[in-house]
């Protein structure tokens, strides 16, 4: 027995130094890692997952006989694109389909702005972007730099067309007024043009229970309402009035996109859905992306790009939970915090 506890003191002292180690590894490649690592990007052409697919369905549906012949009718049409092509290769037009699956951070910002700039060397007016766009929205200062990202595309001339499935509300929807062009499936949520704020606050609880906390700042109104505190009518007064200063740039921001929308009307905070949203001027057409994409396959060339962070050492360790851990903890930072948001 003696000797099963020294060989098990043994092993938990030998674990200790291992789990040391990748520790001590994993900060000095992160530190390495912030001047060396770069993204990848990649481009797919999603012509060809539509007809690949298609393809493969025909050979299920018809016999050979008329199998040979619809794919002699493809090739021939290949053919002359190819001629076509050959011939105005410089005027082709492409279109760059990027997607934006926002949080209440709008963290996809940190892909978006890659994807843009590396579309922006090689794009040209007659090409076209399309954002397929999914947020309920989030933080003020996240989601206006989302809006300031797809405006870059349109200060160079680029048409723009953003679909959104199902949800573009408040700062999802402040990103998508600034396209050319909204598509809306019927049932998708736009809107939500307003903002809000909570705090929840437990100075009376703290009070009885005789904790006192101090909070010192300099400047009138560097802190307005906390969760701690006492909070005093002068300082609930400041915090709406910065939510109304806030709601109005919305609202301008909104209006300068799309001039042809009645924004008193709709911000109000409410949201439509796609067919509503068209009788609004929320929308200017109702759609889904697949359809509003599968239109653009035979005739130019659809291209996804994407931008993706390589993993940090400690993910590919195995570490991943801890970083799952982190991001849990921090969206319900987010809740729980004073925080002002589309």
């Amino acid at each position: 027995m003696e000797f099963l506890a020294d060989y098990a003191g043994f092993l938990i002292r030998l674990l200790s130094i291992g789990v040391v180690i990748l520790l001590l590894v994993s900060v000095i490649a992160s530190s390495k890692g912030k001047q060396q690592r770069k993204g990848n990007l990649s481009v797919t052409k999603l012509n060809e997952g539509y007809q690949a697919m298609k393809s493969e369905l025909s050979k299920q549906l018809f016999d050979k006989k008329a199998l040979k012949k619809e794919q002699k009718a493809e090739k021939k049409q290949k053919k002359a694109q190819a001629k076509s092509k050959d011939e105005t290769s410089n005027d082709k037009k492409h279109v760059y389909v990027l997607d934006f699956d926002g949080d209440m951070k709008a963290s996809a910002v940190a892909s978006l702005r890659e994807e843009i700039t590396a579309v922006l060397s090689v794009a040209k007016t007659t090409d076209e972007v399309v954002v397929r766009l999914e947020s309920p929205g989030g933080v003020v200062h996240g989601y206006g730099l989302a809006a300031s990202q797809l405006q870059r595309i349109r200060d160079k001339g680029i048409p723009l067309t953003v679909t959104v499935d199902k949800v573009a509300a408040s700062g999802g929807y402040m990103m998508a007024c600034v396209a050319d062009k909204i598509v809306a499936a019927p049932f998708a949520i736009l809107g939500s043009i307003g903002v809000v704020a909570q705090v929840p606050n437990i100075h009376r609880l703290l009070e009885r229970n005789t904790i006192d906390v101090e909070l010192h700042t300099a400047g009138k109104y560097k802190r307005t309402l906390t969760m701690l505190g006492e909070n005093t009518d002068e300082g609930r007064e400041k915090f709406k009035q910065d939510l109304e200063d806030t709601h109005d740039l919305f609202k301008r921001f909104v209006a300068q996109n799309r001039p042809s929308l009645d924004v008193d009307a709709v911000a109000t905070g409410e949201t439509w859905y796609g067919s509503e949203a068209l009788d609004n001027h929320l929308a200017d057409v109702v759609m889904t992306s697949d359809s509003y994409l599968e239109q653009l396959y035979p005739e130019v060339d659809v291209l996804q790009v994407k931008y993706s962070e390589p993993k940090a050492l400690t993910q590919r360790l195995g570490f991943g939970v801890l970083s799952a851990v982190e991001q849990k903890a921090t969206t319900w930072l987010s809740k729980v915090l004073t925080h002002r948001g589309y």
